[in-house]
């Protein structure tokens, strides 16, 4: 019998690099501080859980573009935020954003079989190039200049190949924030799609949250997540909203893909979009804790300025490239950082640190790097 060829083979998930890091750190009494992935550690409101307990819409397959209700907390959570007139039928339900990302150009593909290529932020969560990748195309990154997309340097043999540029504002890893106004004109100008990874909008620290939908939804979709803002990731619900052409495909291919977020968890995830109160507790959270860490580096001369948004810093110390500083940070406090390569070449020299540990974990690694 003939043995079946492989063709691909995945890479090694990026955090599962930080196994050497992990072990570094854990000399420590009272073991690693892991701030390598941005998993919230913070408690959900409760009469989020409550609503989830209930398990409405269990016991019936729930709609895969999300119930009425789910899509209206979403399109008014947005009208709230953002100063917006979205309706209910241009927003849709994702399992989670990282799907949606990592799903997204395989679809787009399908309706343009012409273009083949992904447009990335060449410093970036890996699921924009990897969502590529999983589809069979084209990849290519995205120049940055001052933390955002340098529209100018894309090849214009990659603008008539491309399926969809993705920016991602604030940004992931890099708490920049990106010209959405420029990137949605470009993309227009183009015939390409813009979409717009938004799921830190709720922290931003110097302005408040934006969306490229501020600037018209032709040729455009913003991507949101119940994730950070809720402390929900666990429950893998968010929405996209936008173009209306664009987001009916997506609901109608996405359905026969039997992509469906559970009937409970949209029944409560509306309720936590309905409430911003315990979002801006979250806020005041993340900013002490990034406010924290960031004195505590510069005292070893590492530069970890405050983000514009997101709960990232993106630092770096002279003379030292990513895994450099990450081994630093481990021997010396404990800390477990993700070194900048995992996010793309251009991040070579720097880490991500992630303030997602309780309070009195980023106090004790602050006072280790403080006696280090």
């Amino acid at each position: 019998m003939a043995r079946l060829g492989v063709s691909f083979s995945p890479p090694a998930y990026p955090y599962e690099r930080l196994d050497g890091l992990k072990k570094l750190a854990s000399v420590f009494e009272g073991g690693p501080i892991d701030c390598s992935i941005g998993t919230p550690v913070d408690a959900p409101p409760e009469f989020v859980v409550e609503e989830l307990a209930r398990g409405a819409g269990a016991r019936g397959y729930p709609p895969s573009a999300g119930s009425l209700p789910y899509r209206t907390a979403a399109a008014e959570w947005m009208n709230r935020r953002f100063g917006l007139e979205v309706a209910p039928d241009d927003v849709a339900a994702c399992v989670g954003t990282k799907e949606f990302v990592a799903s997204l150009a395989g679809y787009l593909h399908l309706r343009s079989p012409e273009r083949d290529t992904v447009l990335y932020p060449a410093i970036s969560y890996p699921t924009y190039a990897m969502g590529a990748t999983l589809a069979g195309l084209r990849s290519v990154p995205v120049e940055m200049v001052d933390g955002q997309l340098d529209l100018s340097s894309i090849a214009p043999s990659d603008v008539e190949r491309a399926l969809v540029i993705w920016a991602n504002s604030p940004s992931n890893p890099t708490g920049r924030l990106d010209d959405l106004e420029a990137v949605a004109t470009w993309g227009r100008r183009y015939g390409v799609l813009v979409a717009s990874d938004e799921c830190y909008a709720e922290f931003t620290w110097n302005t408040g949250p934006r969306t490229i939908l501020e600037y018209g939804s032709g040729g455009v979709l913003a991507v949101h997540s119940s994730s950070k803002r809720s402390n929900l990731a666990g429950l893998r619900a968010g929405f996209y909203a936008g173009d209306a052409a664009i987001v009916s495909y997506l609901r109608s291919v996405r359905q026969h893909a039997g992509l469906m977020v559970p009937g409970p968890v949209q029944a409560a995830v509306a309720l936590a979009y309905g409430d911003d109160a315990h979002v801006n507790v979250q806020r005041e959270r993340y900013l002490t804790r990034l406010e924290l860490l960031s004195r505590a580096l510069k005292g070893l001369d590492v530069d970890a300025p405050m983000p514009e948004g997101t709960f990232y810093l993106w630092c770096s110390k002279e003379g030292l490239d990513g895994w450099a500083l990450a081994t630093m940070l481990a021997e010396r406090s404990g800390l477990v950082v993700s070194p900048g390569e995992l996010y793309g070449d251009a991040g070579k020299d720097f880490v991500r640190i992630a303030v997602v540990q309780p309070d009195e974990r980023l106090e004790l690694a602050a006072a280790r790097l403080e006696s280090s």
